[in-house]
């Protein structure tokens, strides 16, 4: 089972302010898949890799300006914390509560 199975409020504490997201992670036949929604736009996420707590992943972005993110967070039961980053700029603090209680398991 994956620590961040589940649905997830996260936030985003970026230069122009704080964006919010819901990230929904599944297991499909044993893949770990995932999405994230703002009010304008869903992406799939990709490359996630799940090593112990720890999780990281790659999605790309159209808004508020396009961007290429990487992901690396660590879950502790139902809480994420880590950052994200674009390239060259600074590391994004991420945050992030799950809404449902689908696994407090640490194991990837």
């Amino acid at each position: 089972m994956h620590p961040i199975l589940g649905t997830w409020d996260v936030s985003l504490k970026t230069p122009i302010g704080t964006l919010r997201a819901t990230y929904v992670f599944d297991d499909v036949s044993g893949a770990l898949t995932g999405t994230a929604s703002t009010a304008s736009e869903t992406v799939a996420l990709a490359a996630l890799v799940c090593d112990g707590p720890r999780v990281t992943w790659r999605q790309s972005v159209t808004r508020p300006m396009r961007l290429n993110l990487d992901f690396d967070v660590v879950v502790d039961g139902a809480t994420l914390t880590g950052h994200s980053r674009a390239g060259r700029l600074p590391r994004t603090a991420v945050t992030g509560t799950r809404r449902d209680q689908a696994s407090g398991d640490t194991r990837c």
